[in-house]
């Protein structure tokens, strides 16, 4: 299981950058966002479930990060990415640029929680 976690931050870690990237530059050149951008913002939001998951499942069987900081960024990444079904607005374009900017810090956040974690 502490395999498949490691994996999984890999993942989430080419995922969030490569989405919050492809989304940002989307939202700059205010194209609209087509299916593979939409695709990978939901790729990045289900590595992100995936690996909350696989890190309770580790914790149900005792296995402990090294630092408790560890929790609250990977708590933090997955707030950060389901905040903006909440507060993001309507409108198509500034709802891409809330779903973009919330990614990159989950991004940044998972970093964070892959260095507290090894």
């Amino acid at each position: 299981m502490l395999t498949a976690h490691h994996t999984v931050a890999f993942l989430v870690l080419a995922v969030t950058w490569a989405a919050a990237l492809v989304a940002g530059l989307t939202y700059v050149r205010r194209k609209e966002p087509r299916s593979i951008v939409t695709h990978l913002l939901a790729l990045a939001q289900s590595v992100i479930v995936a690996q909350v998951a696989l890190g309770l499942l580790l914790l149900s069987e005792h296995k402990r990060a090294p630092e408790r900081l560890h929790y609250l960024y990977g708590t933090l990444a997955l707030l950060a990415v389901l905040a903006p079904w909440m507060y993001a607005p309507a409108d198509r374009r500034a709802r891409l640029g809330w779903f973009a900017g919330a990614t990159l810090v989950a991004g940044a956040l998972a970093v964070r929680a892959y260095m507290t974690g090894t």
